[in-house]
């Protein structure tokens, strides 16, 4: 994981990630991250927190893979919003930190 950005909103840091060429979705696509996860690299993170209330929170992952796609992966807070590509994405952040 190489970059945290700090954004006012999410819609503002999926457009950035989206100028930088992470255009695929992978929320509609996830299945291949939770059967390989080692072919995905995080490069992009950000944490977006509600001010009020716990289900406005949010993580935006800028996700390249080793195929060379990039996209772009909103994982939730809400008790609804946990999946397995979510909880494979967290292992991920946590290890490649330095």
């Amino acid at each position: 994981m190489s970059n945290m950005y700090h954004y006012a909103t999410v819609s503002k840091a999926l457009d950035d990630l989206n100028e930088m060429g992470f255009t695929f979705d992978f929320n509609l696509h996830d299945e291949d991250i939770v059967k390989n996860p080692s072919h995905y690299e995080i490069q992009h993170i950000y944490r977006y927190e509600g001010d009020t209330n716990p289900d406005d929170e949010a993580t935006v992952y800028g996700i390249k893979s080793t195929s060379g796609k990039k996209g772009v992966f909103v994982a939730g807070y809400a008790a609804n919003s946990d999946n397995g590509a979510a909880r494979v994405l967290i292992d991920l952040s946590i290890k490649g930190r330095k």
